[in-house]
């Protein structure tokens, strides 16, 4: 909620000098609490790496701070600008290690669920090496497309303005790499927890 009152305030305040406004420290600390989590975990899936991540996330709010007067309400709202500059920056880090990473679940599983039995732990990671077996065999942009939507969080339509097309083809996307993921995983093995 406090999300979607932050793009609208944004978006919707005609008084607002925005390009010409230099971000506050009051401001800057209200976004970066909305969307840090957010961020982290779009980055997070497509890098794989805890540390990486959290670096990568830093310069992401760097660069919102610097180019914060180049933000313009009329072209987007200010969610989709932002996952622009994590989306690039994930970019810039692959093009800079010189090599095309898969992502995988595994690390991001490790943070969030809580500490497991020994056999839970053995199941867990045959279905990690299952999904991210899955997950190579899609493409870099279904990747990134599951990356924003399952780990940013992001609408169908707000991909489809980072991306330049439209949100119905996000839609069709999404279905068809879920199909996939699931054949795949039944192939891997995979135990479905219910």
């Amino acid at each position: 909620m406090e999300i979607a009152r932050m793009n609208t305030e944004i978006s919707q305040n005609p008084t607002s000098k925005l390009k010409h406004e230099i971000l506050s420290t009051e401001r800057f600390a209200e976004l970066y609490d909305a969307y840090y989590i957010r961020v982290y975990h779009y980055i997070c899936y497509r890098v794989n790496n805890h540390y990486t991540a959290e670096e990568i996330c830093s310069h992401v709010f760097e660069m919102v701070i610097s180019k914060y007067s180049s933000f313009n309400p009329d072209k987007s709202n200010f969610e989709v600008w932002l996952f622009a500059i994590a989306r690039n920056a994930v970019t810039d880090y692959f093009r800079s290690q010189k090599k095309k990473m898969s992502f995988s679940l595994e690390s991001i599983l490790d943070m969030v669920l809580p500490k497991s039995s020994p056999e839970e732990i053995v199941i867990r990671g045959d279905n990690n090496q299952a999904l991210f077996k899955a997950l190579a065999k899609l493409s870099d942009k279904e990747r990134n497309i599951i990356a924003m939507k399952y780990g940013a969080g992001l609408k169908n339509t707000e991909i489809a303005d980072l991306l330049g097309v439209s949100g119905s083809n996000i839609g069709v996307v999404l279905y068809r790499c879920l199909k996939k993921l699931q054949t795949e995983l039944e192939r891997g093995g995979f135990q479905y927890e219910e």
